[in-house]
């Protein structure tokens, strides 16, 4: 694994990353060629894309942000870069970084950026998750890339334990079942969680 003193996040890459305007319409630009991103153009990716689009919009218009959050992301007085590794097709990082863009918008000295996995292995390998290149995964740095400031990812923790319960023991429950019962439970949880998570680690920071 790529030791991150040897910092894989550079300005370069940081200036080439999207915003997440511009990761929404190259969505939906890839899903008119009947793509998505990265390699696998497979039936089942693309129906996870169109739905994540679906998600995402969905998201976009009734996530909100509560005071206490609002009022910690809005007393950052130094620039921060938040770099999220992601994916088109991935379900969680359709459930989450619509979140994560409001809160960025409450404060201009947040500079929400946005990069695919596969594209960029060195950094994915950085921040591996228990061995393995899940995402999405948001990386908080100060703006001159001095310091990392927080990690989190790939999903909320109850997701994060219910999924190891599950490699442990399926009890008979379908990869199908599974995922229509995890996104259920973004639907439910309102990203409650997510903010809760990311609360203290916001508050770290100031």
């Amino acid at each position: 694994m790529q030791d991150r003193e040897t910092q894989v996040i550079t300005p370069e890459l940081i200036v080439s990353a999207q915003n997440y305007t511009e990761y929404r319409a190259m969505i939906d630009e890839l899903l008119a060629q009947n793509k998505t991103t990265g390699n696998n153009h497979s039936e089942s990716y693309l129906e996870y894309a169109k739905m994540n689009v679906q998600r995402m919009n969905r998201w976009d218009k009734t996530a909100k942000v509560s005071e206490e959050l609002a009022k910690i992301v809005t007393s950052i007085t130094a620039p921060q870069v938040w770099l999220v590794i992601t994916e088109g097709w991935c379900g969680d990082a359709a459930q989450t970084i619509p979140f994560m863009a409001k809160l960025a918008d409450l404060n201009p000295l947040i500079e929400l950026k946005l990069v695919l996995r596969d594209e960029n292995p060195e950094l994915m390998d950085a921040y591996l998750t228990e061995g393995a290149r899940s995402i999405p995964v948001l990386i908080a740095w100060t703006a001159d890339l001095s310091k990392e400031l927080f990690v989190w990812g790939p999903k909320p923790e109850f997701l994060k334990n219910r999924l190891k319960a599950y490699k442990l023991d399926p009890q008979n429950i379908t990869s199908k079942e599974f995922a229509d019962g995890t996104h259920l439970w973004y639907a439910r949880d309102k990203n409650k969680a997510l903010a809760e998570e990311l609360t203290p680690l916001i508050a770290s920071t100031l």
